[in-house]
This record gives structure tokens, sequence and C-alpha cells, in this order.
């Protein structure tokens, strides 16, 4: 050997020796050979050195960021690093094998690990002649392998990718170093009838293969191999003939190591990180051929099972208990060393590839883990178990040690696998499934006969119960070629429990089937007596073709309970925001993270609190499993940097369970100091229905400040199924997931293959709050996009069930009628140890908490007590009080009616800072001695200033007037803010001095807003600061809100004897309302759940909730405030709507129901009208008195200037006596018009006036010539003096009156019921109705009923007005600010003003119903709008009878009273008619014309003569009710008179209303006693009248919310009206606006639509009009205003060199149909070819649409005109 290896050693020396002779040799002939060589080694050399610095370069010549260039270094230094390291180990290998001797006698073998196996091992012996044969034999072995790669491997991969069709091998060298055997251990213990070798090989080649793929110019290869790893070799069976050996099977036990040099363009795999994955996914295509199970077998003789030698069985199951560990080291030690901690161990358990990792434990180094383990031992001897223990760190875990056991033996089974299929030749692979377990088979290509000879091992938990399912595939895994499923339990009655034979596969072709033997093993001493045991129980009865009648869950289902952690508090924590370097002691902002069974709860931030106050709930669901830990850690949030930890804590999940309730107070460890309060319970779920009642009770009464509701149950389902679901439209089966949910919680079960009765057998569970009112869903679909099917189950039909449990076939909706679904789904009540003490009606058990909080909730729990309500489908309560000298009947509470509402709160949870605002009220007087600014002459002559004040609170701002030239001004004005006693605002007050450009400041103070507080009243002059000189008189003053009724007279007597300038009114009261949840809303008209939301209305004030997810039963949890000037009239109503879109109820709560109530406080459920009768809402709502210490003396003080200031003011005011008038009327009408619309959302509200207030009318067939919406001034002067504001505002709440005069009105009207019938109905009349019940069946109208027609006036525009803006005393013209008003009697219009325009253009409409009157005049009035007193610019005056004669009248009125002017009108009375076929024409009109004032033409006049009502219900009490009807049509409302008590009053009045679409509008007429108590409702479609003759219905019609023969009798004739303008547009022709024919510039063609996006179609331009001599080069911009930051802004291309573009450019914008309806779109027409100078000339014409007016839902395409410009 020695020799043999030195001849390449002398050989390779004797070259070097003789290179110097040659050299020498060859003389002076070498000398130029010596330069060429050189100079070529100089231009490599700098060859290298240029292309190593051609990317620093490039780098900073395109100004890359150098990190790239750092980046690149260090993966190339890495790259180098790994190749060095592997060409060095290659060739210290090389060189080991070369001489061997030598170096296994020198010290490079340092260790013993370095040495060959058979040196370590006294049992491994050399095998130096096998080696000599292998050697000689490898030529040849590379010969077969080279043409195995080219002829066999190589074609293969060109056909399995188009990209890889042009791959060859350009070079296949396998060296010259042949593998080697380095020792072979023959095992004697072995069975008999085999040979069992253990062979250690070494192969260290020097092999070179090149690949090559021509298409792509990829070169690819491996130059050198490194394989190391003990192979065993079993020579089994051992026959009595020759070969004598019936096979050789080979495989690794253990993965062998394996080394790869690459070359070409897997170079890139050696770099760092490349080359760790690339080995292992080699090492990974290795062991799944040769590392066990994996077997590879070479049969010797022919006709050999050799399925049974390549899938052995199991040696057998090794179940391994990892108990403790005694004595490890520490690893985690601190300051290098000096200080010494414990270790975190964990346990890593590996047998072959099976692998398993224990849980660590922190801090010890004796852990006990008690875990176990089961894993498949398939060769012994030859597997060990080898346990390595880990110090578990957040960076890189510590080593602390490893050992090693043998195995023990089991016994061993047989397994054979065929198949055939198909009349193609696929590429089959077999996929076996048990349960959730699934298993792949190996790929034999391109056959229909395949041999796998695969084993595969599986854990059968109940085999009476499993099934195996088989199923071949394809390589793709797409196509399927067949399926199959075994029953487990068909082996119980199997001999030697083996079934070994031939199975017909499913859905495949007649004779495609599949060899398979299965064998089954009992893990059991006696395995004989579990055999028969087995046996006994028939499991034949399995395998029947009937389907399974229930469900075969885990035995571990539904056992899981939930654990609560209750947040309290925390005390004495570490201060962590220290300052000045920790000198100045901080505080910290706490937090917790609470983390148990893989949930992680994070509570809330407590800003700068060492002793914080959480009171937050978290539950999670967990299984009793021991080894499970509850971990607290709080941390101090931090902005800017890591949050710092402030301790924790550590709990096992069994301590708590075994406690069952633990509340205290637990130290936290880590720190100094510190703990936390904690309630920790575990809740048991059971199944016993009764418990529900308390658990809801306790739920009800439970608040947190994370909103969290406790769970009242647990939901478990169970899908085991489904059967003969539909299948896909294309023809195939379904790939089937079912999708379960619950409220906003869903799960999502696996995809099963192609199959029509999918299996999941999936467990799920839910957490259920309100089980009376939760749904279950489970959907089924087709890779969860294709519908199967679904069922919905109600989780209160399970508390009927036996053990709450339904388990069963159920059908699916939306499927086929044999599709089913088998579940099972039981609910579990969680009984709360804190719901025992509800049984006794005790508080239940809360957590002691801090003394502030714990006291906040004793007056939390004290408001909400005052009042028990009793459950509403009990006794159903108006949202309005009745009247005291009503009582309401008691109603006893029948407990089987109200088992389900009765488990709802009764009353609210609130924040405890609901209701803890107060008011701060600022009086600004005067000030004194202010700087004057204005000087004048280079300041030579002394001026003044205008002055006004500044004042900011906060993010509020409040201004004061302007006081014109004056240095001692007086204000006299007051402001109001609600805020918190607890805000850290300052006051700052800040005067200047206005000006045209910039306003000078006049001097500021500052006031703290705690020592307002502290003071509550302050009344002082104030030095201005940062001016010379300069005070201000203010008076502050702190409100504090109390709930005693006695002190709301001094604050209304406060309103009536002082008056501010700025017409505030002090307020009297705060009004807060909580508005919680509702219940039981009506479902949309769609069907659909609505998404609820509340809009609460209280005077002009309005507030909106947020829009709730579709629920019928939302929860909103918002809070509110108001401020309330006189509680004894104001109303709040409260609207629900889906969307704030189609209403679902409403409810009217007058503020002086609460003066009567405890502590001023409601907090009950009450009823929606309009609604079902069991929809009702919760909410609390508590008004607090303002108490003010204020003396109204200290107001009057200054009473002459104040004085003074008020004639001043009166003289500007007589200046225009006009506008003042004007102003105040339409102010009258604008609020009034607000009570309508609010009235008319609800059901009837209180509005009786006193009869001595009401309009008298001595013909009972009269009807009010215009609605309540018009009053006019008289009217609203007959309104009690009680209902009028300080300001001269009206009050939404007007109609009400007085408590004292309603009281009296009502009292009157019960004496006169009692003395005499009502006057409206004749004595005879009423005997013979109450004896006989003779009705009229027709209305008895007067024959003026019907008559009216309706005035249209089209405002369009007006021309060559007066100019009244002059400037510089006239000298030079202006222009004025025009705005016209109209009067008809007592009704005035007014239109928009038109801003520095003498032709201006109104395009406005108004409509008025009037009956024809000859000598009427309407008025007409034209004024400049200025600040003070707006400017005469003339007027005229027409006749009724001129308009009626004319019907139709077009033309320009000149102005009279003026110089000059004209205006453009269209004047239409409208007739009415009864011809229906009119209607289409007068609705064409509403979509061709657009106005300003947003006004859209009436169609049709609604006469409604409302006669009388029969046998109406009595009221609650007993009594006959004061019948009232409100009429209600969109938004305008009226209401009839109150009749005397009676069941069938009379009413006998007429009313009138314009009606715009009458195949949409309704009419609503609702019934009710003095609009308290609703009798009754009836709405009445406008459509159904045009199927009448005449357009007339005249009949009894049935109340709905009544008794049964409650009727109306009613007359409702509709008219069309005839408009002559109608029938104009309809030819393409109408009303020509003169001032806008001269700015069109030409017309362009848009699209509007939304289908889930709004979407703008840019057709094309015609006409466009050009001053240049050349065409235009045209585009279009477009923008969706307001738009501030123009991101809607959208351009199309530009067109060249035409003024009849055609675009066709389509524009999508993502928003909401109510959002694009609230914009307006500005299409602007523009030239790209203007120069940068004239870029304000590039604008062609331009067109805005307001989207309001457009049927976005139908779709318009339309031309519209371009304008030069709009403004």
């Amino acid at each position: 050997m020695s020799h043999v290896d030195a001849g390449p050693k002398n050989d390779s020396d004797s070259e070097k020796k003789t290179e110097p002779a040659q050299d020498s040799s060859t003389g002076e002939m070498d000398v130029p050979k010596t330069k060429l060589f050189d100079a070529k080694a100089i231009l490599w050399t700098f060859g290298k050195c240029l292309t190593a610095l051609l990317p620093v370069y490039l780098a900073g010549y395109y100004r890359m960021s150098t990190s790239l260039v750092v980046f690149g270094m260090m993966v190339y230094a890495g790259w180098k690093h790994t190749r060095e390291a592997k060409e060095a180990r290659l060739k210290s290998a090389i060189e080991l094998v070369s001489d061997e001797h030598e170096y296994i006698s020198s010290k490079s073998f340092r260790s013993r690990r370095d040495l060959p196996s058979w040196v370590n091992f006294p049992d491994v012996e050399k095998v130096e002649w096998l080696n000599k044969v292998i050697q000689q034999a490898w030529p040849f072995i590379g010969q077969y392998l080279e043409k195995l790669l080219t002829e066999t491997i190589a074609p293969s991969i060109r056909g399995s990718s188009t990209h890889l069709q042009t791959l060859c091998f350009t070079k296949v060298d396998f060296g010259g170093k042949p593998m080697k055997v380095v020792g072979v251990k023959a095992h004697t213990e072995n069975e008999k009838g085999q040979i069992l070798l253990d062979v250690y090989i070494s192969y260290v080649g020097d092999v070179e293969i090149n690949v090559e793929v021509k298409r792509y110019f990829c070169k690819a290869g491996v130059k050198g191999i490194q394989l190391h790893g003990m192979m065993r070799v079993i020579l089994e069976p051992l026959i009595g003939d020759v070969p004598i050996v019936g096979a050789v099977t080979m495989f690794f036990i253990q993965r062998p190591k394996l080394t790869i040099n690459w070359t070409g363009l897997t170079n890139l795999l050696d770099v760092p990180g490349l080359n760790v994955m690339s080995d292992t996914m080699i090492m990974d295509a290795i062991a799944s051929f040769l590392v066990l199970p994996n077997r590879l077998t070479v049969p010797l003789v022919a006709d050999l099972h050799v399925a049974q030698l390549r899938c052995p069985l199991p040696r057998g199951v090794v179940r391994i208990h990892l108990l403790e560990a005694d004595g490890l080291a520490s690893k985690d030690n601190y300051v290098k060393g000096v200080m010494v901690s414990m270790s975190d161990p964990y346990a890593l358990l590996r047998v072959g590839p099976q692998t398993f990792k224990s849980r660590h434990l922190d801090n010890t180094l004796n852990p006990k883990w008690d875990e176990m383990y089961e894993v498949i031992a398939h060769e012994v001897p030859g597997q060990e178990l080898e346990v390595e223990v880990f110090d578990k760190d957040p960076d890189h875990d510590d080593f602390l040690g490893r050992t090693k056991l043998d195995l023990g033996i089991v016994k061993k089974s047989k397994i054979v696998d065929e198949m055939k299929k198909g009349n193609k030749d696929p590429n089959p692979i077999v996929q076996i499934s048990v349960q959730d377990v699934t298993r792949d088979s190996r790929i034999c290509w391109n056959t229909v006969n395949p041999q796998w000879e695969d084993a595969f091992t599986f854990f059968i938990r109940d085999p009476s119960k499993q099934d195996i399912c088989v199923q071949v595939k394809d390589n793709d895994r797409v196509q399927d070629l067949g399926s199959l499923s075994i029953p487990v339990s068909r082996l119980l009655s199997c001999q030697d429990l083996n079934l070994d034979e031939w199975f017909n596969l499913e859905n495949s072709g007649p004779e495609s089937r599949i060899h398979i033997n299965t064998v089954l093993r009992v893990l059991w001493l006696d395995e004989a007596a579990v055999t028969s045991s087995l046996l006994s129980s028939d499991p034949l009865s399995k395998s029947s073709a009937s389907r399974p009648q229930k469900t075969t869950p885990h035995s571990s289902f539904a056992t899981e309970g939930m654990l609560r952690i209750h947040l309290v508090e925390g005390q004495n924590l570490v201060a962590k925001d220290n300052m000045m370097g920790g000198m100045v002691k901080g505080k910290s902002d706490p937090y917790v993270k609470i983390q148990i069974g893989g949930e992680t709860f994070k509570s809330q931030v407590i800003k700068e609190n060492l002793n914080p106050t959480w009171n937050e709930m978290y539950e999670v669901v967990l299984t009793q499993l021991p080894g499970q830990e509850l971990t607290l850690e709080v941390f101090d949030k931090d902005m800017d940097m890591k949050d710092d930890f402030m301790g924790r804590l550590k709990m096992n999940l069994s301590d708590i369970i075994s406690s069952q309730y633990i509340n205290e107070w637990f130290t936290l460890s880590d720190v100094k100091r510190g703990r936390v309060h904690l309630a920790l319970e575990w809740l048991p779920a059971v199944t016993q229905p009764e418990k529900l009642q308390q658990v809801l009770q306790y739920q009800s009464k439970s608040s947190y400040l994370n909103k969290t509701v406790p769970t009242a149950a647990l939901l478990f389902v169970y899908v085991e199924r489904a059967h003969e679901l539909p299948l896909k439209k294309s023809g195939k089966e379904p790939k089937v997931g079912a999708e379960l949910i619950l409220r906003r919680t869903s799960h999502r079960t696996t995809v099963c293959d192609r199959t029509s009765s999918p299996r999941w057998d999936e467990a799920f569970h839910f957490l259920v709050q309100d089980p009376l009112n939760e749904d279950l869903v489970v959907k089924l679909t087709h890779n969860w996009d294709f519908s199967l099917g679904s069922v919905v189950i109600l989780v209160k039909e399970l508390l009927s069930e036996p053990d709450l449990m339904l388990d069963q076939w159920l059908d699916l909706d939306g499927a086929s009628p044999q599709s089913q679904i088998l579940l099972r789904a039981q609910l579990k009540i969680l009984c709360s140890k804190e719901t025992e003490s509800s049984e006794d009606h005790e508080e239940p058990k809360r957590p002691e908490v801090s003394s502030i909080r714990r006291k906040q909730e004793e007056e939390l729990v004290q408001m909400s007590s005052f009042e028990e309500v009793p459950p509403s489908p009990v006794s159903r309560t108006s949202s309005v009080s009745v009247p005291e000298e009503e009582e309401v009947p008691e109603v006893t509470e029948d407990p089987e009616v109200s088992s389900s509402d009765d488990l709802r709160p009764l009353h609210t949870i609130p924040d405890p800072s609901f209701g803890a605002e107060g008011m701060l009220r600022l009086h600004l007087l005067e000030a004194e001695d202010l700087i004057a600014k204005d000087n004048m002459m280079g300041r030579m002559v002394k001026g003044k200033s205008d002055p006004y004040v500044k004042i900011h609170i906060g993010d509020a701002v409040f201004k004061s007037h302007v006081i014109k030239e004056n240095l001692n001004p007086t204000w006299n004005e007051m402001y109001e803010l609600v805020m918190t006693s607890r805000s850290t605002s300052d006051v700052l007050v800040e005067i200047f001095d206005k000006d045209v450009d910039k306003d000078d400041l006049l001097g500021r103070i500052k006031i703290s807003l705690q020592e307002i507080i502290q003071s509550q009243l302050t009344d002082k002059w104030f030095s201005l600061s940062d001016v010379k000189h300069g005070r201000v008189h203010m008076i502050l003053e702190w409100l504090p809100t109390v709930t005693q009724p006695d002190r709301l007279q001094k604050a209304l007597q406060l309103q009536s004897e002082h008056s501010y300038q700025n017409k505030s009114v002090p307020s009297a009261a705060l009004f807060f309302i909580l508005l919680e949840r509702a219940h039981d809303l009506p479902l949309k008209k769609s069907g659909k759940e609505p998404k609820a939301a509340a809009e609460l209305v209280l005077g002009d004030i309005s507030h909106k909730t947020k829009v709730c997810d579709r629920s019928t039963s939302p929860e909103w949890s918002e809070a509110f405030h108001f401020l309330i000037h006189n509680p004894t009239e104001e109303i709040l109503i409260i609207k629900l709507s889906s969307a704030f879109e189609q209403p679902l109820g409403s409810v009217v709560l007058p503020i002086r129901e609460l003066l009567s109530k405890p502590d001023l406080l409601m907090d009950q459920w009450l009823s929606l009208d309009g609604a079902g009768p069991d929809t009702q809402i919760l909410l609390r709502a508590q008004l607090k008195i303002l108490d003010s210490s204020l003396d109204s003396s200290v107001l009057h003080r200054k009473k002459p200037v104040v004085e003074e200031e008020h004639s001043v003011s009166e003289q500007r005011e007589e200046k225009a006596p006009v506008a003042a008038a004007v102003s105040k009327e339409s102010e009258k009408k604008t609020l009034t018009k607000r009570v309508s619309e609010l009235a008319a959302f609800t059901l009837p509200v209180p509005a009786t006036l006193p009869e001595e207030h009401q309009k008298p009318t001595s013909d009972t067939h009269h009807s009010p010539s215009v609605p309540k919406t018009l009053l006019d001034t008289e009217d609203l002067s007959n309104v009690p003096d009680s209902t009028t504001s300080e300001g001269g505002c009206m009050e939404p709440v007007k109609t009400f009156g007085s408590a004292h005069e309603e009281q009296k009105h009502m009292e009157k009207a019960e004496e006169q019921s009692g003395k005499k019938v009502s006057p409206s109905v004749p004595a005879e009349e009423s005997k013979v109705s109450s004896s006989t019940d003779v009705r009229p069946q027709k209305t008895s109208y007067d024959p003026s009923f019907g008559t009216k027609g309706v005035l249209r006036i089209h405002l369009l525009e007006a021309q060559d007005l007066v100019a009244k803006d002059n400037m510089m005393g006239g000298m030079v013209k202006g222009k004025s600010d025009p705005y016209v008003k109209i009067h008809i009697r007592d009704t005035t219009f007014k239109s928009h003003v038109i801003k520095e325009n003498l032709n201006p253009t109104w395009n406005e409409m108004y409509e008025m119903v009037l009956s024809p009157d000859n000598n009427l005049d309407v008025k007409f009035e034209v004024y400049d709008k200025d600040f003070e007193s707006d400017d005469f610019l003339g007027r005229f005056k027409l006749k009724l009878g001129h308009i009626i004669s004319t019907q139709y009248d077009d033309e320009w009125f000149t102005l009279n009273d003026i110089k000059h002017g004209r205006v453009h009108l269209v004047l239409e009375w409208l007739p009415t008619s009864t011809q229906r076929d009119r209607l289409d024409q007068v609705m064409q009109m509403q979509s061709s014309r657009i106005y300003q004032n947003k006004s859209v033409p009436s169609a049709a006049l609604l006469f409604i003569y409302l006669e009388r009502a029969h046998d109406l219900p009595l009221k609650k009490s007993g009594k006959e009710p004061k019948a009232a009807a409100e009429l209600v049509l969109g938004a305008t409302s009226y209401k009839t008179k109150v009749c005397d008590r009676s069941t069938s009053p009379y009413w006998n009045e007429a009313f009138d209303f314009l009606v715009h679409d009458p195949k949409k509008d309704m009419l609503v007429i609702k019934i009710s006693s003095a609009w308290d108590q609703p009798m009754g409702s009836l709405v009445l479609p406008i459509r159904e009248l045009l199927s009448k003759p005449d357009l007339l219905m005249d009949q009894w019609l049935d109340l709905d919310g009544a008794s049964p023969k409650s009727q109306i009798l009613l007359g409702a004739q509709l008219k069309i009206l005839d408009s002559k303008m109608a029938a104009l547009i309809a030819m393409g022709s109408g009303p020509v606006l003169s001032n806008m024919q001269t700015a069109t510039t030409g017309q362009i063609k848009i699209s509007l639509s939304f289908q889930k996006k709004l979407t703008v179609i840019i057709h094309a331009c015609r006409g466009l009009v050009t001053s240049s001599k050349d065409s235009l080069d045209t585009y279009v911009s477009l923008i969706l205003l307001p738009d501030k930051s123009k991101a809607t802004k959208r351009k199309t291309s530009v067109k060249k060199k035409n003024l009849n573009p055609e675009f066709n450019e389509r524009f999508e914008f993502d928003m909401s149909v109510e959002d694009a309806q609230r914009r307006e779109l500005s299409v602007s027409v523009k030239n790209a070819s203007s120069s940068f100078m004239n870029r304000d000339k590039d604008l062609i014409g331009q067109v805005q649409i307001d989207l309001g007016h457009v049927d976005l839902i139908s779709g318009v395409t339309e031309w519209f005109d371009l304008k030069e410009e709009q403004n």
C-alpha cells in the first residue's frame, strides 16, 4: 500500500526537479517566453482588479447606496470563505484516502471521533479486500452511472418541463477515487433466516458532472462529493438454493453526512444561508429513498414477494415518559459570569426522523416535565433514542448535555401494495388517510400497473369508528384515478387482524383495483382478550350501507372549560419615567400583558399612575391538561423606546382549577416592589338550563372598562360529514369546505377532496353571550366560492333538548332535497360561583377595588336601582308619560310569558365618567382704557380702535362682535362650554383691533381654569398683558350640576332678568343621555337585518351614533349631552334608522318627565313608535340642573352703559325695519318647519294647545290654506308666551304649552265631557249610532273640496339692474348683490343672493296651493344685499286672476319705483285634472329641469277629507280617548282638532298635499289620544288612487294597531297638475335664459351611473368655440367637489386639431352612493396647445353637475352645455 502510494509522489517530485533543469538548458531561448508570460500575468491581474472595482465605480456613478456595495462584498466574502472551507475539507479527505496509514499513525486525529469506526469499536472489522474489489470495479461502475444519466435521467428531465428541453450532460466523470467501506459490523442476535450487516461507508470522490441548458445559456455542475454514513444491509430470505440469499435490502438508519462542491451557475449555492438550504434539500431527496422508513430492495431470485421485504411492519411502538432532570449546568450568567443564575431547560428527543420537543421550565436546574411521547421503532438493533437538553434563550439556546438509550423489540408484520388503473400512462401516487393523518406513497412513472411496495403506519384511537381512506391520483394530485374506503372495524373479523386482498376502486374503471395488505396490532398486554372483546361487538354493522344516525366525536369533545380573568388594579408599582437622570422621581404609564393557552391579552395604558385601576375582564377557553401556565407581565408604555419591564407573575392553571375562584393580591417578581389585584375564576360547563337565568342576570350587572360582556355559555359543534351534496355546474363533484358563523366569530373546516359526501370529523367551540338571541349558521361551499347549501341552528332551541345537545342529520337550505349534514351541537352553561349569590338576591361578589373606584361603583348601583321597570312584553308602556289623573292598571308579571325578555339587562351599564361634566360660563362685559391703534396723519392725530375679543379654551374658540371706534367698549356677551372639572386647559383671552388688512393685538390675559373651578365665581377686572395699558371686565363662573329640581326656578329666573347682545340665553340644565342598545328591531324591506343607527334631536342640536353591523339587537353604548334652556318645554326625539336611510322607529321623550323622577334619572327600556310591538330601546337619561351662584344684580351694575348700547343698536336697527321683519318672519317659519319635520318622523307627539289658543273655525268643512310648515306671523302670535325663548327664537316644542296650561285644559275638557255630548255630533245621531250602528258609507264633504290649484313661479333672471354698491362717493360705478322676495298673502319666498352682478340668473322655482281668487296680489321685490340695510332695486305686482286667465306667461317684467331694470319670470297656474295619462308628461319635467334652490316640480295634488272614526280602542286607564289625527306625507304634516272623549269621533276637516311622485309617496294617518297614547294608524300608498275612477277613494278603512273593528272614514282624491311647461319641454321647447345664451362654448356628452362605484364616461364634445384660426388640441378635466386635496381629479387623453373630439373614456370613483349624491361634478374642456404665458386662457368651457339631482342608479346619458366660466 505504501509502495503504491509512493509512486505518484516520486513522479511529482521528479517533475518538479526536472523543471529547473529544463529552464537552465534552454538558455537564452527562454527569456522571451518568460517576458511574455509576465506580460500576460500583469494583464490578467489588471483585468481582475478592474472587474473587482467596476461595481464600486458603477455604484458611485449611479449614486447608489453604499449599503448595497457593502452587502455585495459581505455576500462575496461569505461565499469565498464557504468555498475555501469546502475545498480544504475535500483536499484533506482525498489525502486521507491516498495515505491512510500515515494519517492514522500521525497526530492528525486528535479526537476519538475523527478515527475510522473500526478503530473506535472492536466489533467493527476492516474489509480491505472489499475496497480492492470496489477499486477495480469502479471504472465500470462509472460507465454504468454515466449511461444511466445520459440515457435515462436526462430524457426524463427534458420531458418534465418545456424550459428544460435543451438540457444535456456535457461531462460525466466519476473520477478515480472509489467509494470505500471503512468497516463492517455483523449482528448475531437477530432473527433466523436473515443476515444483518452494518456497513460504514466513506466516499470522497473527485467526481465531475457538468450540465448545460442551451436554451438559456446556463451551465452548472458538481466537482467533488463527500458522503459518510452507516448503511444497514439485510440479506433475506435465506434459501436452500443458489444464490442462498433471496434479496438484498439496504438503507441508512440515520441521515448520512453530505458535502457537495458546486461549479458553474450552481456556485451561488455556496453563498452562506443557501449552502445549508441546498444541502438539506438534497439530503431530503436521498432520505426519501434510502433513510428509514424507506428501503432499497434488490431481489436476487425470481417470483420473490419483494413488498414484504421493502415495507416490513415496524418493530414496535416505544412510549417515552420524560420525567425529570437533576443537576443541570447554569447557563444564564450575568456580568460576564460574576453573577450566576439558573437555566430555562427543555429537552429534544429523537428517534430516527421523529423529533419531539418538551416545554421549557423557567429558572430551574432540576426540571420536572412529566410528559409522554409515542414513537415508532422501525429497525432494532440500530435505532437509538437520543435526548439532548438545552437552555432556552432569546438569541441562541445553550447546550446542556445529551444521552443515548437503546430501544425495545415488538412484533413484526407484512404489507403488499399493488394497483391497476386507466387506459393511458399516468404517474400514479397513493394518498392514505386515517382521520386527520395523511401519507403519500412514492411515484410510479408512466405506468398503469404501478407497484409502490410502500408501508405506512397509523395510530388507531377507536377501530370500531375509524376508516382507512385510499385515494389514487396522478402525480399532479389533480386528477383522481380512483378511491377506496376501508373501515378499520373490518380487520377485527379477520384472522390475525390481517386483511390482505384486492379491492375494487370507486370512481374508476370497471377493472381498476388495488392490492392492500392491512395489519392491525393492539397496544395491550393481553392481546387475545382485547381481540375477543372487540370481535364480540359485531363490528360488521358498521360496513352496512345505512348511514350512521349519530355522530362519533372524540371522547375529549366538549370537555373544555373557561378561565375568566378579572384584572382589577395595581399598587405601588415601580416608577420608570424618571427625570434628570433619575434624580427626580417620576411615574409610569403601566399596562398589562396576559398570556395563557396561546392567547395574549393586553390592557389599556393608564397614564402617569403607580396605583392604576384597569377593571378589565378577559376570557379564554382551555382544556384541563396539566402543565399550562398563566403569565402576567406589567410594562411601562414609552413612545420613543422599548417599553420598560415592571414585573411578572406566573401561575399554574391546575392551581386555579382546583380552587375554582381566586380573588387576591399577587406580588410581582423580578422587580423591587409592586403587586396586582386579580380575580381568577375557572368556570366549568354544565348542561343545566335553569342556571341560564342566573348567569344572564349576573351578566347584566357586570361592567368593565374594556366593554367586555361576560359569556353565558359555550357552544360546542362537531361537524362529521355531509351526504349527497349537489354537483358543480360543470358536473364535477365539489371540493367541500364548511364555514361556521356565530355573531362575529367564524371557523372553517378543511377542504375535502372531490366528493359529494365529504367527511370532516372536526370540532369547534363558540362563546355565546345571549343564547336566546344568537344563531349558528353553517355554510357549505366549493373551495369557499360556490355555495352548496346552508343550515341555521337557533341556539335557544338547544335549551329544550336533552342535555342541551342536538345530534342528528339536518337538511340543507339552497341544496338538493336529499342533501344533509350530520353534526352535533351541544350548549353548556358557564356556571360561575358569583351567580350563586344572585339566587338570594344579593349583590354579585366583586373584587374590592380602590376607594375612589369603589365609591363610583356604589353611586352607579344606587342610581341604576331607583326604578325597576317590568319587562316590555308584559306591560308595554308608551314613550310619553301618562297624566297623573289616569290610573294605569297594575299588571302582574307572568314568568312564562316573560321568560325571554326577563333575561335582558334591566338597566344600562354606563362608564363611571357618565354625567360628570360641568359648565364654564363666561360673561364678557366691557373693557377700559384700551390702546388706540387707528392713528391718523402718521400718528400725529390720536385715533381709536375697533376692538373685539377672542376667547380660547382648549379647541373651542369664541369671538365677540366688533365695537366701532371705541376705547371703552361694552360687549355684554355670554358664552358657555361643557367640560370636565379635571381639564387642565387655560382660558386665553385676546383683544384685537379690527383692520382691513391685519388685526392689531390690544392685549391678552391667561386665566387658570382650575382657579375658576375652585373659586366657583370670579367677577374681576383683568389687566391686559403685552401692552402698555388696558383692562377687561369679565365674570367667570363654574357651574356644578345638581339633581335638585327646586334649583330650576332660579336658573329660569336668570334667563328672564338679563339679555345679551349676542342673543345667548343662559342654559338652565345639562341633559345627559346614554344610548346603550335596542331589541327586536324590524327587518328591512329587503328582508335583511338593518344596520341600525340612531339620531338624537333636541331643538336645533342633533347627534348621530355609529352605524352598527347588521343586527336586530344592536349595541351602541354611546353617550351625548345637550344644553337645556327650559326643561318644561323641550323634548328629545330619537330616530332609529338603517344606515340613516330606512326609518325603523322613534321615541319622543319630554324633558319634563325627568323632573318627577328620583335624582332626575330615567334608566329603562322604552317602546319605539312606528315599529313592532316588542321593539324597545334601552337608555339612560339624566337631567342635571346648573347651580349658578351669580347674583343678577352684578349684571346690572353697568346698566346705563348697557342701555346706551341698546339705544345705539336700536338706532341701527331702525335703518332697516323691513329687513328685520323679514328675517324674523323667516326665522319663525324655519323653526316651525323644523318642528314639523321632527314630528313627521315619529308617531304622534304631545302637541295639544289649550282650547282658547286653538284657531276657531266657523265652518267645519274649512281646510287650511297652507300647511303648517308655512305658518304666518299671526298664527305664531297666538302661541302662549311660555313657548317663546328670550332671543326671539322659536323652540321646536312651542306647540306643547306649559305643564300647568296642559293640565288645566285637560280638566276643563273632562268637565265638559261629563255634562254634554260633543258639539260636533247631534244628540239624535249619537243615540242612533250607539244603538243600531247605522253608519254612512260615504263622506259628506263640502262642494269646494278639491277645487284648489297650484301657482308655480319660475324666477329665471334679471337684466340691467341698478348698481347700488358704488365706490368713491359714487364717482366709480359699482355693481349690486341682488335677490328677490315674492309675497303671496302671508307667505314670503326669498331667492339666494347673486354676488356683484347686474344681470343675475337665479333659475329658482316656487309652488303654492291657492283657491282661485282673481283679486289676490302677487308681489315681487328686488333688493341689493348689504351688511347694514339692504337697498331697494325695484318692485312690481300681478293679479292672480291675470295669471289664471293666461295659465302660462313667459315674459320680462319691468321694475317700478326705480330707474331701470327688468325681471324674467315664467308664471303658471296649474289646474288639476283627473286624467292619469298626463302623469308621465309631468314626471318627465321633473327629470329634465334642475333648479338652483333644489326644488322639484310637483306632479299632483292630494286632497284629503277626514270625516270620522268608529269603534276606537279605549285608553289603558279604561276611559274613552280624546281622539286626534295627524296626517303625514313626506316632510309635510297636518293635525286635526282634539275631539272630546269618544270612541267614534268626528273631525270633518279637509287638507291638501303636494305630491312629487304618486307612484312612490305614501300618506300616513296616525290616530292618538290627545297626542299621547297611539290608537292606531293607516298607511295609504298614493299609487292606489291611480286605479280608482276619477282617482277618488271614499270609504271606510281599517286601522292598523287597533281593535279589529276600528275604522276611519275618509275621502282621498288625487288630481294631476296640468302643466303647459311640461308639454313645451316634451316638444323640446321651454323657457330660455338670455343671460346664459352668450356664454355657451359648445356641448359635451357625459354618462353618469353608480354600480358599486360612481362611473363617469366622457363620450365626446361638439361645436367647440375658439377664437383662433386653427383647431384646438382638447382634453377634458373632471373633479368631484368639494375636494381640497384634488384626490378625485381625472384627465382624458389629448385629441389633436379637432373641434368635435371623441374621447369615450371611463373613470371610476370609489365611494358610496350617499357620498356621491352630496358631491358636484365639475367638468372642464381645456386647450392643451395654449402657451405657458396664456395658461389662464386654456379653459374652453365647463359644466357643473349636481349629482344629487341625477338618478345614478338608473344611469343618465346627456349632452351638457359648456359655459365660459362658473363660480
